[in-house]
């Protein structure tokens, strides 16, 4: 019982810390255990608490195509990849996105701002078709068929170069008249997200394709047209591209600027800056060895930016090391919860494996760091502190059909089920002694 309430207040086992930290050293064993991380300093850590966010859901920014992905996966499988509840949000991006005052002066638009409301899918693909009909140049209907009715990415892409051109000429058009009127503001601002949108989505469909190399000059050609749209975090799309191109010095580059105290963290960034730590020394790395020798500075970096990557998301390391099986990641992501852990993980998972050693390092160190998060949660180490109610929105963004990862339920150490058995195990002996003493005796003796 005590064991019990030890975990359950502290996150640890008695047993085993005690065994650790007390015995092992008596008996003559090294400590094996992760050093502790570097702090941040206190003005960082302060600057980072008064930006603690609340459990807001973002876009995920490598979501698939509905057409050629989600519905694919659904005629072969019978399962709904994709929840109600992370549909309406995005049909409401689209309407945010796409739609603006001015559309009623334009009869494709209008049609296309009842479409984007639409919530049976053939519905919405009908409405782009009569769109279409009005105007042969409404890029919004393009991008609902390339990502709706497209049933592969050669189609998808065809139409999303359509929705290209159109969109091109009508932004500028909007450019040119943007300063008469807050209503033309309006439409610049309308025609610009349609722009960067299908400039991102003709790089995914370079990146899904295998023209990697395309695929990159696109993005970085965006993200400089466009500096102040960072919010889309197209710069976690150009990570992913690197990655597969193992061009790690640009990765190394690319993190630079975005791993900023100022700048909102993801598990993308937080793990492919492990990623790279680890790949200095993930081939070399033995735990035996390390047990011996103590672990060398690039090892200690390592470690630290796998405890920094665990801390900002623990649900990630499962995936990665194949404990637990995935499924196809949401349309929204919640940052730090179990539906941006299934985002990362599937697609990340082959790069990790790609670099010799790494997926072992991880495996050697990430229950080290997970006992070292704080505990409870009003405490925070190197983020602010783990928020209360992820579970419930990762529940809603995630199918039913999959199993949720939830933290800070962590698992009962072994000591624990070992401790209940054996209880367990000497309160039946006792009672079946006094119960029936003489055959106890004989069974003793036998």
């Amino acid at each position: 019982v005590f064991e019990w309430w030890h975990f359950r207040k502290y996150g640890t086992s008695f047993i085993e810390q005690v065994s650790v930290s007390h015995l092992r050293p008596l008996i003559g064993g090294a400590e094996g255990s992760p050093p502790a991380p570097a702090a941040f300093s206190a003005g960082d850590n302060e600057s980072s608490r008064q930006n603690m966010p609340e459990c807001k859901v973002w876009r995920n920014p490598l979501n698939l195509f509905r057409g050629a992905e989600y519905s694919r996966y659904m005629w072969v499988t019978g399962k709904e990849p994709l929840t109600y509840y992370d549909m309406n949000l995005s049909a409401q991006d689209h309407q945010t996105f796409f739609t603006c005052d001015t559309d009623v002066l334009r009869p494709s638009d209008t049609v296309m701002q009842k479409a984007w409301r639409e919530r049976n899918p053939q519905a919405r693909i009908k409405a782009a078709y009569q769109a279409l009909e009005l105007n042969n140049d409404c890029a919004t209907a393009y991008v609902l068929l390339a990502e709706e009715e497209a049933t592969t990415i050669v189609d998808a892409e065809k139409y999303f170069k359509q929705a290209l051109k159109a969109g091109e000429m009508i932004y500028r058009k909007s450019q040119n008249c943007h300063s008469q009127s807050p209503q033309h503001e309006a439409q610049l601002r309308r025609d610009t997200n349609v722009l960067v949108y299908v400039k991102r989505r003709l790089a995914m469909c370079a990146r899904k394709l295998g023209r990697i190399r395309e695929a990159v000059k696109m993005m970085r050609d965006l993200m400089k047209e466009f500096p102040l749209l960072s919010m889309l975090n197209i710069h976690e799309n150009l990570l992913e591209a690197l990655l597969e191109l193992q061009a790690y010095a640009d990765v190394q580059a690319v993190l630079a600027k975005y791993d900023d105290i100022s700048l909102p963290k993801s598990a993308a960034i937080c793990y492919t800056a492990a990623l790279l730590k680890a790949r200095a020394v993930s081939e070399r790395f033995s735990p035996e060895t390390a047990s011996k020798r103590g672990l060398s500075t690039a090892e200690i970096n390592a470690v630290e930016a796998i405890h920094r990557a665990v801390e900002f998301n623990p649900h990630v390391p499962k995936y990665l090391l194949e404990m637990k099986s995935l499924v196809l990641p949401p349309e929204h992501i919640l940052k730090r919860g179990d539906s941006e852990a299934v985002a990362y993980a599937f697609f990340h998972l082959q790069h990790w494996k790609r670099i010799e050693g790494a997926l072992n390092l991880l495996h050697c160190t990430w229950e080290g760091t997970f006992r070292m998060i704080p505990y409870p949660l009003e405490k925070g180490h190197l983020f602010y502190p783990y928020p209360s109610c992820t579970e419930t929105a990762d529940r809603e963004l995630l199918p039913t059909f999959h199993e949720v990862s939830v933290y800070p339920q962590k698992e009962l150490p072994f000591f624990i089920h070992f401790t209940a058995g054996l209880c367990s195990f000497s309160a039946m002996l006792a009672l079946l002694t006094h119960q029936f003493p003489e055959l106890m005796v004989i069974f003793a003796k036998a």
